[in-house]
């Protein structure tokens, strides 16, 4: 499974790049509001930093206009995703952008039939928001199995990239279903490696390291 940040904050990039663990990065306008930074210059600023892909998402909402904000967005780095929404006109960006050999990110996937058209479209890959499903009651993480069923069974190329990831059991469960790319953010990535027991252990360990008397360096 591949690890995408779901961040335009470039200190955090770094840090988990840093560790190893980052195959990739996801923007979207929130994110970049959030950072302050002008969406050229922060998004040629993280291509240079990571080598995977780089999730930049188009503004317009008309299909033409798409294409001429992915068109741009893409001239940044050899490396960048266009990010369009998954609705009839992001889907003919889609296929015009695919076509002409970029990366496209489909994004706000909710539905299994969604999927579908993604693939159909070319996507290099599809996001499918779980945890904003959980929000109205739904299983984001059946919607998850769903389309990975689906792309089995037809061969589709576009990856499965589960996002809107609440949670570390959202990773987990989205790795055993088979999703190909996780994106979160950097809080959820570093939680992963917490676990209470981990604690006690540790603390049960210095403790009886101290009553040695003993140190290393």
């Amino acid at each position: 499974m591949k690890f995408f940040v779901d961040t335009a904050d470039i200190e955090a990039i770094r840090e988990l790049h840093d560790l190893g663990i980052v195959d990739g990065v996801t923007t979207n306008p929130s994110l970049i509001q959030k950072s302050g930074r002008d969406i050229l210059e922060v998004t040629k600023e993280i291509c240079d930093l990571v080598e995977g892909p780089v999730s930049a998402e188009v503004v317009a909402t008309e299909a033409a206009a798409m294409i001429e904000e992915g068109r741009k967005l893409a001239q940044i780095a050899s490396n960048i995703a266009v990010k369009v929404p998954l609705t009839w006109d992001g889907l003919k960006a889609c296929k015009t952008l695919s076509g002409e050999g970029h990366m496209v990110n489909v994004t706000l996937c909710f539905s299994a039939a969604q999927a579908i058209l993604a693939a159909k479209a070319g996507a290099t890959f599809v996001s499918p928001f779980i945890g904003r499903l959980d929000d109205i009651n739904l299983d984001g993480l059946d919607l998850i199995a769903d389309i990975r069923t689906i792309y089995n069974n037809y061969d589709f190329r576009t990856e499965i990239l589960a996002a809107s990831i609440r949670s570390v059991n959202h990773i987990s469960e989205a790795a055993k279903i088979g999703a190909d790319v996780v994106t979160a953010p950097p809080a959820v990535l570093q939680s992963m490696a917490a676990h209470p027991l981990t604690d006690k252990g540790l603390a049960a360990f210095m403790a009886d390291w101290q009553k040695t008397g003993q140190k290393i360096l």
